[in-house]
């Protein structure tokens, strides 16, 4: 009876394993810096940073943006098929506005989302009064812990 008893609490602890390490928060970070242009726009300047915390399918966004030229207007996630090429809008992520502030968003996602934001297929863009288009950007890259 205490063998079968240790074999299903060995089991059990053997089956629950990948579900904790599911659970374990990962991070990723990004450099905002500015959007590439065809051409010279003196809107687009200022620099940033964000992380995103991703605890099971929960992701937290938090940043910083400064020195824009104009007031910060809207942020958001974009999917994209690799670093460095523009994707289409997925999440809507929260600004405090003016030329300086923060960043926020929480968001709870898809499996498939939880793969693409670890593949690093997601990035951050940040628009201004100025920079329709967007004015800052950066793809969110896995960090290797103790970094």
């Amino acid at each position: 009876m205490r063998r079968q008893i240790a074999g299903l609490l060995l089991a059990g602890l053997v089956a629950t394993a990948p579900m904790l390490q599911a659970q374990a928060a990962r991070t990723f970070k990004t450099r905002l810096s500015p959007v590439p242009v065809a051409a010279y726009n003196v809107n687009i300047v200022g620099t940033g940073s964000v992380t995103a915390t991703l605890t099971g399918n929960k992701l937290a966004i938090s940043g910083t943006y400064e020195n824009l030229a104009t007031a910060a207007t809207q942020a958001k996630i974009f999917k994209s098929s690799k670093p460095g090429i523009r994707g289409e809008a997925l999440l809507d992520l929260k600004v405090s506005g003016g030329t300086t502030g923060t960043i926020t968003g929480q968001f709870d996602l898809t499996p498939a989302q939880v793969q693409e934001v670890s593949a690093s297929r997601y990035y951050v863009q940040l628009y201004s009064e100025k920079a329709p288009d967007g004015n800052l950007w950066g793809w969110l890259m896995p960090q290797e812990k103790g970094r």
